[in-house]
């Protein structure tokens, strides 16, 4: 019986050492050395002060910012640590009764804009940290943006344009915006 659970024990030490101690220390290593940025975190500082992460939403409400996806995370939008999607489908009657209550949001907010409502600035992602938007709801928000600055709309065209992620090698996946790069590229029009 002895010689049958020896083997095992040391086979499960030695298991237990490469697999949950050598490879995650290596993994973390090389992910140091190759993208350093990415392992901690993607943390964006300005002036030594940590403003937020380009991975991660953040949750914008005044006028004079870009607003990125609504989050269906709680008790609070943008909280990573209940990030998951409401899993209401596109007949359920609350979900639709979410978006009409967003887009009616919209509209009284930005009563002269008439153009459609992109669809995700009233859907809310399945993990609602979503820290991008695509380049027509950054432009349907242009407007107000602007106004709330007093910047001409032309300027805030221009740098949503410079902040613009166009899709890898052109084809994969959509031009959007980080919403957060480009709030900070308002501020720093001051």
């Amino acid at each position: 019986m002895q010689t049958t659970f020896r083997p095992a024990i040391m086979l499960f030490g030695a298991l237990t050492l490469a697999v949950g101690v050598l490879y995650p220390l290596a993994v973390t290593g090389i992910g140091y050395v190759a993208f350093p940025d990415k392992v901690r975190g993607s943390l964006v500082t300005q002036g030594g002060k940590t403003v937020g992460s380009s991975l991660i939403g953040q949750s914008f409400t005044s006028p004079g910012y870009f607003w990125g996806r609504p989050s269906a995370t709680a008790p609070m939008a943008n909280n990573a640590a209940a990030s998951s999607g409401s899993n209401q489908g596109p007949l359920n009657p609350a979900l639709v009764d979410a978006v009409k209550g967003r887009v009616a949001a919209l509209r009284a907010l930005d009563p002269g804009n008439t153009a459609l409502v992109p669809v995700d600035l009233v859907t809310a992602s399945a993990s609602g940290l979503d820290p991008e938007i695509s380049l027509a709801a950054a432009r349907y928000q242009a407007g107000r943006v602007a106004s709330a600055r007093k910047l001409p709309r032309e300027r805030v065209e221009a740098i949503i344009k410079a902040a613009a992620i166009e899709p890898v090698l052109g084809v994969f996946g959509e031009a959007r915006v980080n919403v957060l790069a480009l709030n900070l590229a308002l501020d720093a029009e001051r």
